[in-house]
Parts: structure tokens; C-alpha cells; sequence
């Protein structure tokens, strides 16, 4: 995940400062030379770095945080605010006309507008929005095809009118299609260059004034770092984009571009990208992910992935399975989909506060995602009846059979039951702990 380096870097600056009871000048700036180094390494531009340096500076050497109680804490805090400030301080929301939207993306070449507009399609979709994609990008070769491939698999209509026509003319004739159909979002997915050309930006600025969108969207690749950041700063100045959106967040990247982005181009960034599937998108919180970098996680866009991925009634039946002896290993089944459909573990785990990628690593969240894949093999290789009894499973022959359909062995079908055992036995103890909180020396409280 993106930040990772940057993440630990910082936290290691800030450990020193928690265990100290007062804190001197010489121990701020002892930390800030080490958040220095640790965005430059993360191809934050230099101006940026400089910038934020100082202003932190400033506030942390201030009396309150000297005199504090936990003085540590405070540049925490202080550092927390301006890293928001820095990408934006809150969510900019996309801005819709009340009749007909219309959402132009644009970029350099194989920064992955077409599968952004995609996943954007899908986003607003998920909204109740009505979207349409219109592929204006007649040069490079496949890409109308591309587009038609991503709309049949959101089931999204694609407009398109082939290679011959000009861009400029798709885009208009697009606009009077989706009044007619009765589409209210228009995402049009231009072309780009393997640089910033003249041709190039005379065509996207003749797009624009031809239908005046309601936003100018740049899709940058997170990946290529400063590069990204000179590049939004060209569309911007030719364009006058409205936002940016950041692809590849979840690769390999230093995060530099998410941190520079705002304070060059004075332009938000809206969503970004954060894997290969089309529901990867994540409207960009400047407060949320700040909180990531400074390993305080970010339960809110955990909570709120909860929410759009799993089924709720679903969610209350297992729970109340669960906490009697009605739970089998077909609501086990269900418990591990409903757990995948919030996305891969170790993106999950990143979420909750206090984790690092140290402590990804410890726990070696690879192994975990495959005891889970066996798991769900060993409950596959068992019978109906099975499932839904797990107790005809103290039978050895079964035991066999099992291991033999799942590719495993007899032991590990053992401590899939032992622990699916453990669990009820759990979860049958903490009901009878309630029950009994109700009665007893809790039973005056108001819950």
C-alpha cells in the first residue's frame, strides 16, 4: 500500500517524543529534520516538504506544546492537522447540474482513465445515477473496445460512434443521446498522449468548451510520483481542471503525488484507486488519510465498506446463530463471504489503528488469506448433511473423505472442527455472561 515507508518513517521520528515528559527546542527539530527526510523519500515536492516543515515547526515550538503533559502527542496531533491541510482539509464532493452531469476525464496515456471511468461509472451508479461512458478516444488502437468490455462488465451503456468521427463531435452528439435516453451522468473518457502535447490539449480544451462539463477530472498515476505532480500542474494551467483522481494507490508507491498534488495545483483530489477490481474506488478524505500515514487507521472508511458490502439481515441471522448451538458449517461458509466482500485482508487490516505494515508483516496476513481459502475447501469437500451437522464429522471415515476432496489432512480437518467448536463454545459463554450482566450486579443499569 501506498505510504507504507513514509508511515513507519514517521512514526519511528515521533517515537522518541512520547516518552518524554517536556520537550525542548532541540527535540523538535531533531524530529522535524527526520519527517524532512522521510517526505523527500517519499517524492514529496521539495517546496511542499519545506513549506510543511515550517509550519509544523512553527506550531510545535509554540508554549502549549512545550508546557503540555504529553508533549509528544501534541506534535502528533499538530503534524495529524497539517497533513490534512496539506491534502485538502475534507472531502470535495463531485459537483452535479440538476438535469445532466457530464464528467470529463482526461490524462496522459496509460494513467487508466478508461478503467477509471469505469469505476466511476460504478460508483455513481451504486447511487442511483444513471450513467452513461462515451468513448472519445478514436487513436489509440482497442481503446473503444476497452471501453465497451468495462461498460458490459458494470453493465453500463457505452456511447460511441467509431474511430472516423472526431472526438469534439462524439462528445457533443453524446450529450444529446443521453438527454434522450434519459441518462443523468455523462463520463466521457478522452484521449491521451505518452506526453503533453500541443495537439493533444487543443482537442481536450475544444471538448470542453463544446459541452461546458460539470467537472474536468485528471487521472494521474500515483506510480510515477513527482511526475504526476508536474503533470497536474500542466493540464491544470492549460484545462483549469476541477479535480484529480489518483489510480494505483494501492501499489508500490511512495505517496508523494497525493501529498503534493493540492498545495501545487491548488485542485482537490476527488477519488483515488485502490486495486484492479471496478468496485476499487474510494472517494480521497484528506482527515482519513492522514490517520492511515500516521498508523492511526481509518475505521470510518472501514465501517462505511461494511455498510456497502455486506448484507445486513444476512449479518443479523449469523450473529444470532452464532450465540446458540444453531450455528453450522453453512453459515460458517456465509460468515468468510461476508468477511472477503469487504476486500483483501491486508487492506482491511490497514484500517484499524496501531497497524503498520511491521505489524502486517508480523502477522503474516498472506498466510491468514490462505488458512482461510483451505478452510472454505475442507467445508466444500463435506456433505450437505454434514454442513448443516457438523457433530456426524467425529466419524474418522468422514474425516477422510474430507481431507482426500480438499487436498488436505486428516489434522487440519481436525483443527478446522476443534476451532469451529471453540467458537460456538466462545460465543455460547459471552450469551450466558449477558444474560447474566442483566440479572446481576448490572441489572440497575439503564442497558
Amino acid at each position: 500500500m501506498a505510504f507504507d515507508t513514509l508511515s513507519d518513517r514517521l512514526q519511528n521520528a515521533f517515537k522518541s517524543l512520547r516518552g518524554k515528559g517536556k520537550l525542548n527546542e532541540k527535540d523538535i527539530k531533531d524530529a522535524m529534520r527526520e519527517v524532512r527526510l522521510a517526505l523527500l523519500e517519499a517524492d514529496v515536492n521539495f517546496k511542499v516538504v519545506k513549506s510543511f516543515v515550517k509550519k509544523v515547526s512553527d506550531k510545535a515550538v509554540g508554549k502549549d506544546v512545550l508546557e503540555s503533559l504529553t508533549p509528544g502527542q501534541q506534535v502528533v496531533k499538530i503534524v495529524n492537522e497539517e497533513l490534512t491541510s496539506l491534502m485538502g482539509e475534507k472531502e470535495e464532493k463531485l459537483v452535479f447540474d440538476p438535469k445532466l452531469s457530464s464528467f470529463m476525464l482526461v490524462g496522459l496515456q496509460g494513467a487508466g482513465k478508461t478503467t477509471m471511468s469505469g469505476k466511476l461509472a460504478l460508483h455513481l451508479k451504486k447511487q442511483n445515477k444513471n450513467p452513461l461512458l462515451v468513448a472519445c478516444d478514436v487513436y489509440r488502437p482497442a481503446a473503444i473496445k476497452q471501453l465497451q468490455v468495462v461498460g458490459k462488465q458494470i453493465d453500463v451503456p457505452v456511447f460511441t460512434m467509431g474511430d472516423k468521427v472526431s472526438p469534439v463531435d462524439i462528445a457533443k452528439a453524446s450529450i444529446e443521446f443521453a438527454k434522450k435516453e434519459g441518462h443523468d451522468v455523462v463520463l466521457i473518457d478522452t484521449a491521451g498522449r505518452l506526453h503533453i502535447d500541443e495537439n493533444l490539449m487543443e482537442e481536450l480544451k475544444s471538448i470542453k468548451e463544446e459541452i461546458n462539463p460539470s467537472e474536468t477530472l485528471l487521472v494521474v498515476d500515483s506510480m510515477t510520483g513527482q511526475d504526476a505532480v508536474n503533470v497536474a500542474d500542466s493540464f491544470n494551467d492549460i484545462l483549469d481542471i476541477s479535480g484529480v483522481i489518483l489510480t494505483k494507490l494501492d501499489g508500490d508507491t511512495r505517496g508523494g503525488a497525493a501529498l503534493s498534488i493540492k498545495e501545487v495545483t491548488g485542485k482537490p483530489i476527488k477519488f483515488s484507486g485502490i486495486g484492479e477490481k471496478m468496485e476499487d474506488i474510494e472517494v480521497f478524505h484528506p482527515e482519513r488519510m492522514a490517520s492511515r500515514i500516521l498508523g492511526m487507521g481509518d475505521v470510518l472508511t472501514l465501517i462505511e465498506k461494511a455498510q456497502d458490502s455486506i448484507d445486513e439481515k444476512e449479518a443479523k441471522e449469523l450473529g444470532s446463530k452464532l450465540m446458540t448451538k444453531e450455528f453450522n458449517f453453512e453459515d460458517y461458509l456465509k460468515a468468510i463471504d461476508q468477511m472477503q466482500k469487504l476486500g483483501p485482508l491486508g487492506k482491511v487490516m490497514e484500517m484499524i489503528p496501531g497497524m503498520n505494515s511491521k505489524d502486517l508483516g508480523a502477522l503474516d496476513v498472506d498466510k491468514g488469506e490462505k488458512e482461510m481459502k483451505k478452510s472454505q475447501s475442507i467445508v466444500y469437500s463435506m456433505t450437505v448433511k454434514e454442513r448443516r451437522n457438523p457433530k456426524l464429522l467425529s466419524n474418522s471415515k468422514r474425516k477422510k473423505r474430507v481431507a482426500r476432496g480438499s487436498g488436505t489432512t486428516i489434522q487440519e480437518v481436525n483443527k478446522l472442527i476443534k476451532g469451529f467448536d471453540q467458537m460456538k463454545k466462545m460465543m455460547k459463554q459471552m450469551e450466558s455472561m449477558q444474560k447474566g450482566s442483566k440479572k446481576g450486579m448490572f441489572g440497575k443499569l439503564p442497558f
